[in-house]
């Protein structure tokens, strides 16, 4: 179906339009590994360093850039990212096309300010879902960079028969049917 999530509001609440701090929307987020192929230079007071270039392996072995990941590193991790990234960099693009310098979701790749590195560290990050031009959007590192995983694992996850999803029965007067909870089940 294609949701970024789900508004709702408090049960007890009336429906009246704009937003009077009742409603809330929950997003759909996903998690995954992506290798890191580099890292951008910090900007303004940030130390160590501004960002992660992520990638994934395609089908045919080849790594293809996925975005980057900025938000969610803490200043103690930013160093120890830092650290670890440092025997680990190298001179040459690990990709075969390079990134896009700009995108409609975030500021624009600076290329001269990208330190390339082996990629041999995988992290883990959360994100709400893919563009159109095939990048992360809204990506959140998840402090879980570690060499303990094989790269060539960290490949795009791709679903190939999404499930589908039923519609609920609706009552005749109109109102959705009670859906029992799980104090429900227990005392059954």
């Amino acid at each position: 179906m294609g949701l970024e999530g789900i508004v709702s509001k408090r049960a007890d609440a009336p429906y009246v339009p704009g937003n009077r701090g009742l409603w809330v929307k929950v997003k759909c987020l996903h998690r995954e590994e992506f290798v890191v192929v580099g890292w951008t230079d910090p900007e303004g007071r940030r130390p160590w360093l501004g960002a992660l270039l992520l990638a994934y392996y395609d089908p045919d072995g080849r790594l293809v850039y996925a975005g980057r990941a900025g938000t969610g590193i803490r200043q103690a991790e930013l160093e120890r990212l830092w650290r670890r990234l440092q025997p680990l960099s190298i001179d040459k693009m690990p990709l075969e096309v390079p990134p896009p310098r700009d995108s409609r979701f975030g500021s624009p790749l600076v290329l001269s300010r990208v330190h390339w590195v082996r990629p041999e560290l995988v992290a883990e990050v959360k994100y709400l879902t893919w563009t159109d031009d095939n990048l992360l959007r809204q990506v959140v590192y998840e402090g879980r960079a570690r060499t303990s995983r094989r790269p060539k694992s960290a490949g795009r996850c791709r679903i190939r028969n999404p499930p589908r999803l039923r519609a609920q029965p609706v009552a005749r007067d109109g109102r959705a049917p009670e859906i029992p909870t799980y104090r429900d089940r227990r005392s059954k």
